[in-house]
């Protein structure tokens, strides 16, 4: 399944599941706690009936919350200023609330006999509309922050936040990738500055796109490098520590002419695999984040300076390695047992490079690598 097309499935089940939580919430506060109002009777309407208009009402809202958020967030944020992206949702949000509004309204009338006057502009003067448009505005607070909150922190950290699981140091078993432009020095001197900026504000941006699709984590952007990671299950799991560097390649070449036309040239990366046991936790009060701290970190960042001294692109460690299966995908060559800066002890490395396909009577076949180094 395309990758646009699971990204808007998970958002839909997520908008939908909290919309249809909330709005329930919403029917269960106004059924105990004010009473007779605009035809609403209590003893004359079980609960379980308006929780089922709750559902609809939450569902409702939650479909088209997905697809307005997910428009502009892939097709419409970048380009537009924050002010205005904010200005067209509401204005998107206030007519999809005034019809679905009616819609519920229309089903209370007809299913359950109560009173409720939607004819024309009717929401102008409707108290009940009113609050439920509060209720939104707040409830879309609550939405955007544990969004922003995800982004940020990585996918369910922030959970974990909440809970206190970092407040103290605890060791995980995590995987790194250094993720560094290569030539940046002299890029930089091309371009100048601000152009330089939008170059790598551009390549970030393709990186975005493709790393939920492997469970990537950005950990940091330290300038021109991005640093990821996983949980160790996770990385392996279908090798996404390995796919996510080859589908951001693709991604770039598939924007090449983009790149051209825009700067001049494409950009390229180089990266450092490795992962291990280190120690996570809780750090800062002014700004608060989770910090990793072991020698996992320092490691990589090493394995991802021998790029340029090997002329490679992607080099993983031995350690690493031996918990992947690569299989006919990929192809794991041994650059040797190499000293590390900082480092006592030696580090045997691997480049990683996608097998290579040729069509042959109509049918494709892998190329094994004959290096007495490989895998």
């Amino acid at each position: 399944m395309n990758y646009s097309i699971k990204q808007f499935l998970k958002l839909l089940g997520n908008t939908v599941l909290f919309w249809t939580v909330a709005f329930c919430i919403f029917i269960v506060i106004r059924y105990y706690a004010l009473g007779d109002e605009e035809g609403l009777d209590n003893s004359a309407v079980p609960i379980w009936d308006w929780l089922r208009i709750g559902f609809i009402f939450g569902s409702i809202i939650g479909f088209f919350y997905a697809i307005v958020d997910f428009v502009f967030d892939n097709f419409l944020s970048k380009r537009l200023a924050l002010w205005f992206v904010l200005l067209q949702k509401s204005i998107i949000y206030m007519v999809v609330l005034i019809w679905s509004t009616s819609f519920v309204f229309g089903l209370l009338k007809k299913e359950l006999d109560l009173n409720y006057i939607h004819q024309g502009d009717w929401w102008r003067t409707s108290k009940i509309f009113w609050v439920i448009v509060v209720y939104f505005i707040l409830a879309s607070l609550i939405f955007s922050f544990i969004k922003i909150a995800n982004e940020n922190f990585g996918s369910g950290v922030f959970f974990k936040l909440l809970l206190g699981r970092y407040q103290k140091p605890r060791e995980e078993q995590q995987i790194f990738m250094f993720l560094d432009l290569k030539s940046s020095t002299a890029i930089a001197e091309q371009l100048g500055h601000f152009k330089y900026s939008e170059f790598i504000q551009d390549s970030f941006y393709d990186l975005n796109r493709v790393l939920l699709k492997y469970d990537a984590n950005v950990y940091q952007y330290v300038g021109d490098e991005a640093v990821l990671h996983w949980p160790f299950k996770s990385g392996i799991r279908s090798l996404n520590c390995i796919r996510v560097y080859f589908a951001f390649i693709r991604r770039l070449l598939k924007r090449k002419k983009y790149y051209l036309r825009q700067y001049g040239l494409l950009p390229e990366f180089k990266a450092g695999l490795h992962g291990g046991k280190l120690i996570a936790t809780e750090v800062g009060s002014v700004k608060k984040e989770i910090a990793f701290h072991g020698d996992v970190i320092n490691t990589t960042a090493r394995i991802q300076e021998q790029c340029n001294f090997y002329d490679q692109s992607l080099l993983i460690s031995e350690d690493l390695l031996a918990f992947l299966k690569l299989k006919s995908r990929f192809i794991a060559t041994s650059i040797g047992n190499i000293s590390l800066k900082g480092k006592e002890e030696k580090v045997v490395l691997y480049s990683i490079t996608p097998a290579k396909v040729k069509l042959s009577r109509g049918s494709k076949k892998i190329i094994s690598s004959k290096s007495s180094g490989s895998i």
